[in-house]
C-alpha cells in the first residue's frame, strides 16, 4: 500500500512539473509570436503580451524577452513607457550575452528614462550604447537615431553633431538618409554653424526639387528663411519669404509662419510698424488655421507682442508676461496630465496584472485541491483494490481447501468413512462441516455456493438448497445436546419448517445475513419470521430467543 501511495504521489508530482513545463512552453510560444507580429502589427503584439501575467513566468530567458518586447512595442505605438520598469531588468539579463538584443534593450531603457523626465540619464546611456564596438550597422543605427532625436529635444548643439554626421553616414535607405542629414542640419543650428546649416539646407531644397516633393520644397525653404534670419541676413529672409507666398499663395498653411519671419525680419531691421502689421495678419491667419488652442503658436505670439510693445513703448506690459507665462503653463500642465494619465494607464496594467495573478493563484489553489482529491481518491481506490485482491485470494484459498475436503472425502475407502465412530472425531467432523457451511454464508459467491452443494449432496438429499437439513438437524443434535430434537418435540406444532432451520442456525452461531444464505430468503424475510418466531414462543422482547430456549429446555 505503501509502495503505491508513493508511485501514486511521484504521478501527481510529475504531473504538475509536466503542466509547469507546458505552461513555460505555451508562453514561450506566445512570446514568440508576439515578437514576430511587433514590426507588422504591433497592437495585435502587444494583446497578447497583455494578455499574460508576467509575475507566472519563471524562466529568466523569458521574463527578459517580455519585458523588452513590451517597452519596445511601446516605443512603436508611442505609448507612455511610465509602466516599464521593469526593462532594466531586460537589459541586466541581455548584457554582454546578446549584443543585438543589448544594444536594443538598453534603447528601450533609454525611452523609458525619457518618458519618467530623466532625459540626461537616457543620453548617457544611448552615449554608452555608440560607443560599443563590433556592432551590425543596422542595430548602430537605431541607437544613433534615438540618439540625435533626444538630443534634439534638448536642443544640443555641438555635442550632438557627430553622432548626427555618423547616422547620416550608416544610413542606407534614401528617405533615412534625408532625415539624418536634416537633423545634422539641427545639430549646426543648435550649434550656432549657420554657414554650414545654409550648405546642407541648400542641398535639401535642391534635392526636394528633384524629386518633387512639394511640401518637403516648402518646408526646407521656410526653414532656410529662418536660418538667413538666424545668420543677420533678414532682408534676403525677406525675399524667401515673398517668394514663398508668390508660390503657395497668401493662403497657403503655414502663412501664419511665414508672416512671423517677416515679423521677426522686421524687428532685427528696426521697423516697427511693419512688425506690428505682419503679426496683426499672423494672429488673425492662427485663428483659422490653428484656432485659439493652439498655445504653442500664442506662446511665441505673445513674446513678440511684448517685444513691439516694449519698442513702441519702452516699456514691459506684464499682460504680455503673464500670457507668456499662462501659455507656458498651460504647456507645462498639459505635458504633467499626460504624465498623470500615463501613470493612471500604469497603474491599471498593474491591477489588471494583480487581478490576473488572483485569478492564476484561484486557479492554482483549485489544481490543487482537485489534485488532492485525487490523490485521496486513488489512494481509497488502491486501498479498495488491495482488499478486494485479498479477499479473492482467501477465497481462492477457500475454494481449494473445500475442493480438497470434497476430493479427500470421494477417495477415502468406505472402511474409512465407516470407522468414524468415536464420539470426539465425529464431534470433529461436524464442526468441520459447519465451518463450511458458516465460512460459505460469509462469503456467498456463486463458487462457493456450488462447493456447499457438492459438499452436502455426498451423502444427502439438498432437494436444490444448499443444505442437507435433516443431516444438519442431526449435527445440531449431535453438537448442541440434542437441542433440535427438544425443539422439535416441544413447539413443532405451531413452528414451520423455516423457522426451525431459521433457529437452529442462530443456535450455531450464524448472523441474519448468513442464515438468509443458508435458508435462501432475503434478510427482511429472515426479521420477519424471527417476530413471529418471538410472538408463538412468546419470548419477552428484550430476551435473546436462543438464550430463552435454552433456558427454557434446561427447566
Amino acid at each position: 500500500m505503501t509502495r503505491i501511495f508513493i508511485y501514486v504521489l511521484v504521478a501527481v508530482v510529475s504531473s504538475g512539473i509536466a503542466s509547469c513545463s507546458k505552461s513555460m512552453s505555451r508562453y514561450d510560444r506566445e512570446i514568440d509570436r508576439a515578437e514576430n507580429l511587433m514590426r507588422t502589427d504591433p497592437d495585435s503584439a502587444l494583446s497578447m503580451l497583455d494578455a499574460i501575467d508576467p509575475s507566472e513566468i519563471t524562466i529568466d530567458s523569458l521574463r527578459a524577452k517580455y519585458h523588452f518586447l513590451k517597452g519596445y512595442g511601446h516605443i512603436i505605438r508611442n505609448r507612455s513607457m511610465i509602466g516599464d520598469s521593469l526593462i532594466r531588468y531586460a537589459h541586466d539579463y541581455y548584457r554582454r550575452k546578446d549584443v543585438v538584443r543589448d544594444i536594443r534593450s538598453g534603447i528601450v531603457l533609454a525611452w523609458y528614462k525619457f518618458w519618467v523626465g530623466d532625459t540626461p540619464g537616457a543620453l548617457a546611456m544611448l552615449d554608452s550604447l555608440a560607443e560599443l564596438r563590433n556592432v551590425p550597422d543596422s542595430i548602430m543605427v537605431q541607437t544613433l537615431r534615438t540618439r540625435v532625436l533626444l538630443g534634439a529635444s534638448e536642443y544640443q548643439g555641438r555635442p550632438l553633431i557627430p553622432y548626427a554626421r555618423r547616422l547620416h553616414e550608416l544610413e542606407t535607405d534614401s528617405l533615412r538618409k534625408i532625415e539624418a542629414r536634416y537633423m545634422l542640419l539641427s545639430a549646426y543650428e543648435y550649434a550656432g554653424e549657420i554657414d554650414s546649416a545654409l550648405c546642407l539646407i541648400d542641398e535639401l531644397i535642391d534635392y526636394a526639387r528633384d524629386k518633387n516633393w512639394g511640401d518637403k520644397h516648402f518646408m526646407f525653404e521656410l526653414e532656410r528663411a529662418q536660418l538667413l534670419t538666424e545668420n543677420g541676413r533678414s532682408v534676403e529672409s525677406d525675399r524667401l519669404v515673398d517668394e514663398i507666398f508668390r508660390k503657395a499663395g497668401p493662403d497657403n498653411g503655414a502663412s501664419d509662419i511665414l508672416h512671423f519671419q517677416h515679423t521677426i525680419n522686421a524687428l532685427n531691421t528696426g521697423d516697427i510698424s511693419r512688425a506690428s502689421r505682419h503679426l496683426a495678419l499672423a494672429d488673425s491667419l492662427a485663428a483659422k488655421l490653428r484656432d485659439e488652442d493652439d498655445a504653442y503658436f500664442r506662446s511665441y505670439s505673445n513674446l513678440l507682442h511684448a517685444i513691439i510693445d516694449f519698442k513702441q513703448t519702452g516699456r514691459i506690459r506684464l499682460t504680455h508676461i503673464n500670457g507668456l507665462n499662462n501659455r507656458q503653463s498651460e504647456r507645462f500642465n498639459r505635458m504633467k496630465a499626460s504624465q498623470w494619465e500615463s501613470e493612471r494607464g500604469a497603474l491599471r496594467q498593474q491591477n489588471r496584472a494583480l487581478a490576473l495573478k488572483a485569478e492564476s493563484e484561484h486557479k492554482t489553489v483549485i489544481i490543487l485541491i482537485i489534485s488532492l482529491m485525487t490523490l485521496l481518491a486513488l489512494a481509497g481506490a488502491s486501498w479498495i483494490i488491495i482488499i478486494r485482491r485479498q479477499r479473492e485470494r482467501e477465497n481462492e484459498e477457500r475454494i481449494e481447501a473445500l475442493q480438497k475436503m470434497v476430493d479427500d472425502y470421494r477417495s477415502a475407502p468406505a472402511t474409512t468413512k465407516s470407522e468414524i465412530t468415536d464420539s470426539s472425531a465425529l464431534r470433529n467432523a461436524m464442526l468441520k462441516q459447519l465451518g463450511i457451511i458458516k465460512m460459505v454464508a460469509e462469503t456467498p459467491t456463486e463458487q462457493n455456493r456450488e462447493m456447499l452443494r457438492k459438499i452436502s449432496s455426498i451423502d444427502g438429499n439438498i432437494d436444490g438448497g444448499l443444505v442437507d437439513w435433516e443431516n444438519l438437524f442431526g449435527m445440531i443434535d449431535n453438537l448442541y445436546s440434542g437441542f433440535y430434537g427438544k425443539l422439535h418435540g416441544r413447539y413443532g406444532d405451531i413452528l414451520n419448517l423455516k423457522e426451525e432451520q431459521i433457529i437452529v442456525l442462530m443456535v450455531a452461531g450464524f448472523s441474519t445475513k448468513e442464515i438468509s444464505v443458508v435458508t435462501g430468503q432475503t434478510t427482511s424475510t429472515v426479521y420477519v419470521r424471527k417476530s413471529s418466531i418471538r410472538k408463538k414462543l412468546g419470548v419477552p422482547e428484550k430476551e435473546d430467543i436462543v438464550r430463552f430456549l435454552q433456558s427454557g429446555s434446561d427447566r
